[in-house]
Parts: C-alpha cells; sequence; structure tokens
C-alpha cells in the first residue's frame, strides 16, 4: 500500500480512523483549498456537511459540501492510479421514515437537503464508468456512534443524568445504531481485501434498539435504575396534538421522531465480508455512555 488519501480527517469518523490505521500506513489529509492530485492508492472520502438537526443551515451548503466536493474528489480518483475509494453517504439519503427494514434496494426518496446532497454524490459516483481494476464503496451508515461521540444522544443522556423520568415508555419502537468500532472494521476489510465487490453498502449494528432500552443502558452506565413511565399513547397523543397549536416541548413531529422505528439491514456487507462484526449493538452503546459520563 502506497498510502491513504483521506478527506475529513478532523470529523469524528476521521479522528478515529486515522488511529486505528497502522502508524506506518503514510496519510496524507486533504485541507480545504488543496489540489486534488492523489499519488496514494486509496481514497477515503470522509469530509461532508453534516445533518443540521437545528435546521439553521444554508441548503447550498449541503450541495457545495456533500455532492460537488464528492465529485471533484472522484474524479481525481478515477484519474490517479488509485485502485480503492470509500465514502460515507448516509441512510438519510434513501428515507427520513422506514417501512419494516431498509435495504440497498429500496427506492430513494429522501426529504432533506442532506439527504438529497448525499443521493446525488452517490448517482454520480455510479453513474462513471469504473476501470476494472478500481474497487468503490459507498457506505450508508445509520446514527454512528462512540467514544466521545454525544451528537443525536446527547439529549436523552443528559435527561438520564439529570434523574427525570422517560414518560414514553408505553411507545415500543426499535432503531438502528452504527458503533464507530463496527465502521472501521468494515472500512479496514473494505482497503485490505480485494473480493468485496464495488458497490452501496449500509452500515448498522446487528441488533436495532428500543428508546426504552437506551434508557436503561445510560441509567447502567452510571450504576443507576432507569425511570421509565408508561402513560397510555392516546394521553401522550392527545399531549402532542396539544403542543402542536400552543407550542408546548412535545408535539407530534418530535414524538414521532422520538417514537418512531428506524431499522437498517445490513446483511448485504455482512455476506460480501464474511464476517461477525466486533461489536454487539448493546455493548457499542453501553461503551458509548460509559464515555459521556468522564
Amino acid at each position: 500500500m502506497s498510502g491513504i488519501f483521506l478527506t475529513g480527517a478532523s470529523g469524528f469518523v476521521g479522528q478515529n480512523l486515522v488511529s486505528a490505521i497502522n502508524p506506518e500506513v503514510p496519510i496524507r489529509k486533504y485541507s480545504k483549498g488543496d489540489k486534488f492530485t492523489i499519488t496514494e492508492n486509496i481514497v477515503i472520502h470522509l469530509a461532508g456537511k453534516a445533518h443540521d438537526l437545528k435546521k439553521i443551515a444554508n441548503s447550498d451548503e449541503y450541495y457545495q459540501i456533500n455532492t460537488e466536493l464528492t465529485k471533484d474528489v472522484f474524479d481525481a480518483f478515477l484519474l490517479s492510479n488509485a485502485r480503492v475509494f470509500i465514502t460515507l453517504s448516509s441512510v438519510k439519503a434513501v428515507a427520513d421514515e422506514v417501512e419494516g427494514e431498509l435495504t440497498e434496494n429500496q427506492n430513494p426518496n429522501p426529504v432533506t437537503h442532506y439527504g438529497k446532497s448525499k443521493l446525488l454524490a452517490e448517482q454520480y459516483v455510479f453513474s462513471r464508468e469504473i476501470p476494472q481494476e478500481k474497487r468503490v464503496y459507498v457506505l450508508r451508515p445509520c446514527m454512528i456512534h462512540g467514544t466521545g461521540n454525544k451528537g443525536n444522544l446527547n439529549l436523552l443522556f443528559n435527561l438520564v443524568s439529570k434523574g427525570f423520568p422517560w414518560p414514553l415508555g408505553a411507545f415500543d419502537n426499535k432503531r438502528s445504531f452504527c458503533s464507530i468500532d463496527n465502521l472501521l472494521f468494515i472500512m479496514n476489510e473494505l482497503i485490505d481485501r480485494e473480493d468485496i465487490p464495488s458497490g452501496i453498502y449500509n452500515i448498522a449494528d446487528d441488533e436495532p434498539v428500543s428508546t426504552n432500552e437506551l434508557i436503561e443502558l445510560i441509567a447502567l452506565s452510571q450504576n443507576r435504575n432507569s425511570k421509565i413511565w408508561h402513560f397510555s399513547k392516546s394521553l401522550i397523543e392527545q399531549i402532542a396534538k396539544i403542543g402542536d397549536s400552543v407550542h408546548l416541548p412535545l408535539n407530534t413531529e418530535r414524538l414521532n421522531k422520538l417514537t418512531a422505528s428506524y431499522i437498517v439491514n445490513n446483511e448485504k456487507i455482512k455476506q460480501a465480508i464474511g464476517k461477525p462484526l466486533l461489536i454487539s449493538s448493546r455493548d457499542g452503546l453501553l461503551k458509548t455512555f460509559k464515555s459521556f459520563n468522564n
């Protein structure tokens, strides 16, 4: 291996990848404004505009960073002698809501600028003719978690940490998560092996986890008992409808986000690799939550 050309080295995945790669392997980190002259054998494109939970981002930024930057990096890869291209897309390039399980065969229908910009990048990559000697992998992870990366789990963690009870215990949902350990394991397999076909792969831990289970894991990470209240669903839904009109903290949209299921099928990548993932969903999440306490 002649080295890795890496974008997004300062992000959560990038920092963990740099730490996980054999220190003898040279890594050239892309900085904004650098020319895309690739002399390395591996290209890993992680730079991107993350999903904006506060909804204050300029929509053009998503397309400039997630779509156009990917095009530039991929074009440089095709012109180079590099043999492997790996980039991170997202399950949100396919759907914001999932019925059943999300597979790679589902027809994409993203609703946010984040998802649309990721899908356009995917479509561009596979619209180009890929030489036979090159391998191209587009990875669609669900919510990535790991040591120090609080992300969307931060609000839930703070709620439990302050001793507040979880009032939505009556809702039985399941959500898929992606441990950084499993993501890096998969990326290393893609780098090291030549028998894994190019393509799009969902990346998720094996078992989806309910919000109630998340509450229990957070409490376990702090050696305390979880507090989960099981109010009737109809009562909670009525309160949410009132919240739509009078701007309560709980409204219909927020209730749906807190209680909806989002299950991602990871069978394609597991079959391609032919090995079990490194860490279970529960163990990975518990490891993440324990890191929040430090």
